[in-house]
C-alpha cells in the first residue's frame, strides 16, 4: 500500500472500496451523493486526512473519516484501515430489498378490469 499526499476524492473512494467503479465515484461526486462537511463536492477536490466525508451508496448514506490517503484499489482489509467508519448502526439496520406486495388484490379468474375497476384502481396508485 503506497501513501500519497495528495488524491482526487473519486479516485479515493475507489480505492478504499466505498463505490465499485471510479466511474460510479465520480458520478456519485457530479450528482451530490458525496460531502464534506455538508457541501457536495466534485470529483476532482482533494482529499485531506482526517476529513469527514458522508457518502450515499445505495440505501445507505455512510459517515467515514479519512486516515490514510491511497489511490490504487487495495484489498479489503488493507481497504479498512484506510478509513474510520461513523456510520451509525441504524443505517445498516434500513430494509435492503423493496417491498413487492400488491397494492389490490384480484380474485382469480375475475377477468379484465371494467372501466369503473379501472378508475378505482388508478386511484389508489396515484394516491400513493
Amino acid at each position: 500500500m503506497q501513501l500519497v499526499e495528495q488524491v482526487r476524492i473519486d479516485k479515493w473512494l475507489w480505492a478504499v472500496r466505498i463505490y465499485k467503479t471510479r466511474s460510479i465515484a465520480a458520478a456519485a461526486c457530479v450528482g451530490g451523493k458525496v460531502r464534506i462537511g455538508g457541501d457536495p463536492v466534485k470529483p476532482a477536490r482533494s482529499v485531506r486526512l482526517g476529513e469527514i466525508i458522508i457518502a450515499a451508496t445505495g440505501e445507505i448514506t455512510r459517515t467515514i473519516r479519512v486516515v490514510n490517503l491511497i489511490e490504487r484499489r487495495v484489498a479489503a482489509p488493507q481497504a479498512g484501515e484506510c478509513y474510520q467508519d461513523l456510520t451509525p448502526p441504524s443505517e445498516y439496520e434500513k430494509p435492503r430489498l423493496p417491498d413487492f406486495r400488491p397494492l389490490m388484490l384480484r380474485a382469480k379468474g375475475a377477468g379484465r378490469p371494467t372501466k369503473k375497476d379501472r378508475r378505482k384502481i388508478n386511484q389508489v396508485t396515484d394516491s400513493r
